[in-house]
């Protein structure tokens, strides 16, 4: 988390200290319409520098995730990206628009035009001749680009329908950089904060073009078809194992990939729960909790052709430390057994407690688990909510006395994560020592 953070305020830092440099804020006419423009110029500076940013990382490319340590955090510096485009393409509207509704009203005088317009020739000319087209064009782009993100933030609108409307947003970002190439003011093209702008608009239509002819993450999907189904009724978890008919290149366990059992509904992420072996077999395990995922074990039949994408994610128990605790919620045990797998395959000795807690126990997936955790060496704990109660973090630190010499893996509800790490922090554990996947895509 730390990476997006600093990135995140970078981004808007820079970008805000490169407009200082080239815009005179600083010797106004105390009066409303040079502040108005003032304000106009530095959002729409803002605006399309966030937009690009989250157009590129939307493009998933794989320089980034290391750097973000997984997809799943880039994806959570996009979604910020996307609301604080949303918030200051607001702004950027507000400024933009309202004084021109007061001005026809009759409740704000009409600003005097000066000559400065002469000073304008050549290609800045010509692009002067298109400001009224592009005001109308940016207005009416952010109309659309503030429903299409509102309703990717609605976590009850489909995801079949966030997954075809959301690509819409790349011909908007589009029509956002006609929007700004021809309002700028010429001055900030001759600076760096002109470079830097144009980089950003570049990469940003390279990366929307990439979205709009559905070439996001293509060198990275192999086809396959569906080998094996286990339901486990008790749990609601489908274990679906893939026979791959192309070349993968392997996976740490983990990791997870973007799946694709129907091209209607789109791939959707889940985490790989078995060890890569080179055999071109794959399993997930997937938990019944929405409209589609379960009606999965009705659906699916074996010989289905499936598409697999990836694999992404930095979620792969890499440690230096002595011992390692893994936390499982629910169906956020998925990474932990393909590690299950991976350590029992390689037969070297380990020092892992896993923590499994879960409110609707399966004995048959439970038993599998035990298995796999007695032939990894793994220190097993089973916690049934309506048996044990809930995995607390004072509870943890009871179990795992030797907690201080580990570093802590967590799978699983995001305000148990909060909690547990709050408190281990409190307790003497360093940031970086706490692993958590963040997989909510939205």
């Amino acid at each position: 988390m730390k990476q997006i953070k600093l990135t995140f305020v970078a981004l808007l830092v820079g970008l805000t200290l490169l407009w200082l440099l080239v815009d005179d804020f600083l010797l106004p006419r105390y009066n409303f319409w040079p502040i108005r423009k003032m304000l106009v110029d530095y959002s729409g500076v803002l605006a399309i520098g966030v937009m690009s940013a989250a157009m590129v990382l939307a493009a998933r490319p794989g320089r980034f995730e290391r750097f973000f340590d997984g997809l799943d955090k880039t994806y959570r510096l996009h979604k910020w990206l996307g609301i604080s485009a949303l918030v200051i393409g607001t702004f950027h509207w507000a400024w933009g628009q309202i004084p021109k509704w007061l001005v026809g009203f009759g409740w704000l005088q009409k600003p005097r035009r000066g000559g400065a317009g002469q000073e304008l020739d050549g290609f800045f000319g010509l692009l002067h001749g298109f400001r009224g087209t592009a005001e109308d064009i940016g207005e009416w782009a952010f109309y659309a680009a503030a429903i299409l993100l509102a309703l990717a933030l609605i976590k009850r609108f489909p995801y079949r329908w966030f997954f075809k409307t959301h690509r819409w947003l790349a011909l908007l970002y589009l029509a956002f950089v006609l929007h700004s190439v021809v309002l700028t003011p010429p001055a900030y093209w001759g600076s760096p904060l002109g470079v830097v702008l144009i980089i950003m608009m570049v990469a940003g239509s390279v990366a929307a073009f990439i979205s709009l002819t559905r070439r996001i993450g293509r060198k990275h999907q192999v086809v396959g078809r569906i080998e094996s189904l286990t339901h486990h009724h008790d749990n609601h978890v489908l274990r679906v194992e893939i026979m791959l008919d192309g070349a993968w290149p392997g996976h740490k366990a983990g990791q997870f990939a973007f799946v694709t059992f129907d091209s209607k509904e789109g791939p959707h992420p889940f985490s790989l729960s078995s060890a890569w072996r080179n055999d071109g077999k794959l399993a997930f395990s997937i938990k019944g909790l929405g409209d589609y995922t379960s009606t999965l074990p009705q659906t699916l039949h074996l010989g289905d052709p499936v598409k697999v994408e990836g694999p992404y994610g930095c979620f792969d128990f890499c440690s230096g430390k002595p011992g390692q605790i893994w936390v499982a919620g629910g169906i956020g045990i998925a990474p932990f057994i393909g590690q299950l797998q991976a350590l029992a395959d390689s037969g070297k000795e380990t020092n892992v407690d896993l923590f499994y807690s879960t409110s609707a126990p399966d004995s048959g997936f439970i038993e599998r688990i035990r298995q796999l955790a007695e032939q990894a060496s793994v220190r097993l704990h089973v916690l049934v909510a309506s048996q044990d109660g809930r995995l607390t973090p004072e509870r943890l630190r009871q179990l795992a006395p030797h907690w201080q010499d580990c570093d802590i893996w967590f799978c699983g509800p995001t305000g148990f994560a909060r909690d547990l790490r709050k408190d281990l922090q409190q307790h003497g554990l360093a940031p970086e020592d706490f692993h958590q996947e963040l997989f909510d895509m939205r």
